[in-house]
């Protein structure tokens, strides 16, 4: 049995718990939380585990692993105070909000079983696409697409997640899942980044403690690769009555493929009828196209929002522990901030950013 401990235990804190309480050889012994309400429910999922203050606290609890799960601006932080620690660390993405912890947290993990969360590489539609771009099925992969229409920011304890100086802005807050699936699919690094984008509706007409949040809402985004390869990127978060929340396309020399991933099904509008199901189509040059259903285990669909990928992510974290690999490094979380921090800079120059 492996006992973990979790740093931040709020919406998507408790996506995890759920997910690992579907895995019977973890046991989660400690959580840190400073927020009474998200404490309270943790606890409900959670009953046995113990509420610390901080982390030697939480340390002392014998680990094997920590999950980081608070707040973006609290990851670099709190990874430099686990790191005299032999034990893994699963961290969500971003790896950091400020550009001047990407040194030091490079350095710090060169002996460590850090992995950062990417979650948008475990669902199953993308997974699917993953493996045929892998064999010679699409030939030489020239160009990869990403949409992504959804529902605005949720929520946050103490609406942290509305001003960039919290999140790191939206294109790392949210899009580091893309950019980093744009380095493993492609299988090749960014030299070159161009964006534009705005905030033209969500949160204009709220205000914190007198100031109203400043977090991009739409924005394209332009990628050239070392590998002459080229990827894009299309966000709008205010288009939560889309079909499909996640639309995928990566084109080569012999045909293209498609994945369609909706979003969560929480957020469904009943009167559309069932929620859709992820789909993938290929479709050869010179042949019919052909789609077929991803189902997702409606379990893991229970568990959380982001189409069953926690769950095999956490599969593959736990057999980490055990010598398996880390499938995620700090350096691939490291390259997806960078990217979203140049898409934000290009934004605010008008420029294109060489990385």
């Amino acid at each position: 049995m492996k006992r973990y401990g979790f740093i931040g235990c709020g919406m998507m804190g408790q996506e995890h718990l759920r997910n690992l309480a579907l895995l019977p050889a973890v046991a989660v012994v400690g959580f840190i939380e400073p927020d009474d309400a998200m404490a309270a429910a943790t606890q409900g999922l959670i009953p046995n585990a113990q509420r610390v203050d901080d982390v030697q606290a939480l340390l002392a609890l014998g680990l094997d692993a920590a999950v980081i799960t608070s707040p973006n601006y609290c990851h670099a932080k709190q990874l430099q105070q686990l790191a005299a620690a032999d034990i893994a660390v699963l961290v969500e993405k971003p790896l950091c909000t400020d550009p001047a912890d990407l040194a030091p947290l490079a350095a710090l993990a060169a002996d460590k079983r850090w992995w950062v969360a990417m979650e948008y590489r475990y669902m199953p539609p993308i997974q699917a696409l993953i493996e045929l771009s892998r064999g010679d099925t699409l030939g030489t992969i020239h160009t990869l697409s990403i949409r992504e229409h959804r529902f605005p920011f949720l929520p946050k304890v103490g609406d942290w997640n509305r001003f960039n100086r919290n999140t790191g802005g939206t294109l790392v807050e949210k899009c580091c899942h893309f950019f980093d699936l744009m380095r493993h699919l492609l299988q090749s690094d960014p030299v070159r980044v161009y964006a534009s984008g705005a905030q033209s509706v969500n949160h204009l007409d709220e205000v914190y403690d007198g100031q109203t949040p400043d977090i991009l809402d739409n924005a394209m985004v332009v990628v050239d690769f070392a590998s002459g390869q080229r990827a894009s990127l299309e966000l709008c978060m205010f288009a939560e009555g889309s079909r499909y929340q996640e639309e995928i396309c990566l084109v080569g020399s012999k045909a293209k493929v498609e994945a369609r991933v909706p979003g969560p099904t929480r957020f469904w509008n009943a009167e559309s009828g069932a929620p859709p199901v992820p789909v993938v189509e290929l479709s050869p040059r010179n042949a019919p196209p052909t789609q077929w259903p991803v189902p997702v285990d409606p379990a893991l669909l229970a568990a959380g929002d982001h189409n069953g990928s926690t769950f095999y992510q956490h599969q593959g974290f736990l057999a980490s522990l055990d010598g398996a690999p880390i499938e995620v490094t700090v350096a691939d979380g490291a390259w997806a901030v960078r990217m979203g921090m140049a898409a934000q800079q290009s934004i605010q120059t008008g420029r294109a950013i060489e990385l």
